[in-house]
């Protein structure tokens, strides 16, 4: 399995960078698993919905199942973040994982850059791991640089990194 992380600033292009990349790895039919880290609450159900509604009367875990999908909910209030080694091992049919965020993790990560955030210091310079930086800006390092929109050549560069 492919596993490689997507980092950066707040606003940097992290989210259109992963669906371009899961785009371009799906039409070169990969299978695409994506983690993402949430630095704070969020609700994958709505106000009112049956599952809301089991997780409000004090459910610790909720199913929700389809024909087309399912969810898990598991309520950690006083449990520990579930480490993203673990994570990972809940993806069980991706040929690549897609990690947005956990940038302090020790995974390969490709970090993305762009002039608004140019006011602080890249994270390559204090992150382990970063193998490449994804910036339309002049960008003085000697990782590889690739061009927001070149999915074919980040895609080729993962590829690579696997091989």
């Amino acid at each position: 399995m492919i596993v490689i992380g997507i980092v950066g600033y707040k606003n940097s292009g992290k989210t259109r960078l992963m669906q371009g990349l899961i785009k371009y790895f799906s039409k070169k039919n990969f299978k695409v698993g994506t983690i993402k880290h949430a630095h704070h609450n969020f609700d994958i159900d709505k106000d009112g919905t049956d599952s809301f509604l089991h997780r409000k009367s004090g459910a610790q875990e909720i199913i929700i199942s389809s024909s087309k999908r399912w969810a898990k909910i598991d309520e950690r209030n006083k449990l520990n973040e579930i480490e993203l080694k673990s994570l990972i091992k809940k993806i069980d049919r991706a040929d690549v994982v897609l990690i947005e965020g956990f940038k302090n993790e020790n995974h390969k990560k490709i970090e993305v850059l762009r002039k608004s955030s140019s006011i602080k210091k890249p994270l390559f310079n204090s992150l382990k791991n970063v193998v490449a930086v994804v910036s339309d800006e002049k960008i003085n390092t000697k990782l590889p640089i690739f061009k927001s929109n070149d999915y074919k050549k980040i895609y080729n560069f993962i590829i690579s990194l696997h091989n």
